[in-house]
């Protein structure tokens, strides 16, 4: 499970943290990059930027997306994911404490594999992303070459 990575794109400090907490927590221990915008997002997905060094041959097994973010909106940066054959098959989560239907009906309408509203109460959040490590890390078997 550890050799293969996912990406983080979230600008709130705190669920930042809270996150990577519940995941080492859920035993995940594969590597985690983290990026606090669309625009850093896009960079890092598509090598461009201060990620142009990076690796396009190796994505993600999987994209934690936030969809309040600055510079580009995670729904932005969700539809670009998909119009781009290199990162059409990339599972992308929303993971977002909206409650606004609009913002599921456009995350699925956009290519979303996944919409979790993130938990208010901090132990539920945490369970919910231990779930979400494990299921997407090691249980999901990603799309290789499509």
């Amino acid at each position: 499970m550890s050799d293969r990575t996912l990406l983080l794109v979230e600008d709130d400090p705190q669920d930042e943290l809270l996150t990577l907490r519940a995941l080492k927590s859920a035993g995940v221990c594969n590597h985690i990059d983290v990026v606090r915008d669309g625009q850093q997002a896009l960079d890092y997905l598509f090598c461009q930027g201060e990620f142009s060094s990076r690796s396009g041959a190796v994505l993600p097994a999987v994209v934690l997306l936030d969809i309040g973010l600055p510079k580009i909106s995670g729904l932005d940066v969700l539809a670009r994911l998909r119009e781009h054959p290199s990162t059409r098959h990339v599972p992308v989560v929303i993971l977002t404490s909206s409650d606004e239907p609009i913002d599921l009906v456009r995350s699925y309408r956009n290519g979303a594999n996944s919409f979790v509203r993130k938990p208010v109460q901090f132990a539920e959040f945490a369970r919910t992303v231990a779930r979400l490590g494990v299921y997407w890390m090691a249980t999901n078997e990603p799309c290789r070459g499509a």
